[in-house]
C-alpha cells in the first residue's frame, strides 16, 4: 500500500499564447502544495409550502498552489500575470495533476490566473508565494 504522501505529486500547466509546451511545476511550498474549494453544485430554494426545488448548474472551480520563495517555478506565473497585464487580455491555460499515490491525475480545463502574489512575505525567513486559478472543469481519472 502507498502512503499518503504528497512528496511525488506532478503539476504541468500550459498558457495559450505564452507557454506552448507544458511547463512542470516545481518547488513547492511544504506544508501547502496545492487547495482547492468545495463547489457548491446545485441551486437550491425552498418554498413558503415547505417544498425543495433544486437546479443544476455549472460552478468553476477556484485551486491555489503554494510555491516556495525560491521556486524557479514562480517565473511561470511572473510571466503569466506580466502578459496579461501588457496585453491588457487574459490568458486561458490547461493543466494535469498527478498524484502517483493516489493513482489518479487531474484535468484542469480553461483556466485564469485569479489571484497573484507579486511578492513573497518576508519574515525570519522569506515566505512561500501563493497563486489562484480558476478552472471551467477539474476532471479526475485514473493515472
Amino acid at each position: 500500500m502507498a502512503t499518503l504522501t504528497s512528496a511525488n505529486a506532478t503539476i504541468f500547466l500550459q498558457v495559450a499564447g505564452l507557454f506552448a509546451v507544458p511547463q512542470q511545476l516545481q518547488g513547492f511550498a511544504a506544508d501547502d502544495v496545492f487547495s482547492s474549494e468545495k463547489l457548491n453544485s446545485a441551486e437550491l430554494s425552498m418554498g413558503v409550502d415547505g417544498k425543495l426545488s433544486a437546479g443544476f448548474v455549472f460552478i468553476p472551480a477556484k485551486w491555489s498552489i503554494s510555491l516556495q520563495a525560491d521556486s524557479l517555478s514562480n517565473f511561470f506565473f511572473d510571466q503569466w500575470y506580466l502578459a496579461q497585464q501588457t496585453q491588457r487580455e487574459l490568458l486561458p491555460a490547461s493543466g494535469l495533476v498527478l498524484l502517483r499515490t493516489l493513482n489518479t491525475k487531474w484535468t484542469l480545463t480553461r483556466g485564469f490566473l485569479t489571484g497573484y502574489t507579486p511578492i513573497p512575505d518576508t519574515k525570519k525567513k522569506i515566505e512561500p508565494r501563493n497563486f489562484e486559478c480558476t478552472w471551467q472543469s477539474i476532471v479526475p481519472s485514473a493515472a
